[in-house]
């Protein structure tokens, strides 16, 4: 099947905001996409590892922000 990965990387960052949590060692989320994605994500410097044991993987600073950012892009109510 044929399909953007670019845009399914970005909706699935934004999704990754959904499931965040912030605490005292960085930005954590639960890792529920597909192994591609979150490889994919990974490379692009938008989360950790996902190869790690945990069930959550680090988003980045970086992944961070633009998690929030598309988050509200793609599902911000509109005024």
């Amino acid at each position: 099947m044929e399909y953007d990965k670019d845009r399914v990387d970005e909706v699935s960052l934004a999704l990754l905001y959904l499931t965040s949590s912030h605490g005292t060692y960085g930005t954590r989320a639960w890792k529920g996409l597909d192994w591609e994605t979150l490889d994919r994500l990974y490379k692009k410097g938008y989360i950790g590892n996902p190869k790690e044991k945990s069930p959550t993987v680090v988003v980045t600073a970086e992944g961070a922000k633009r998690s929030k950012a598309l988050f509200f892009e793609y599902f911000g109510v509109k005024e």
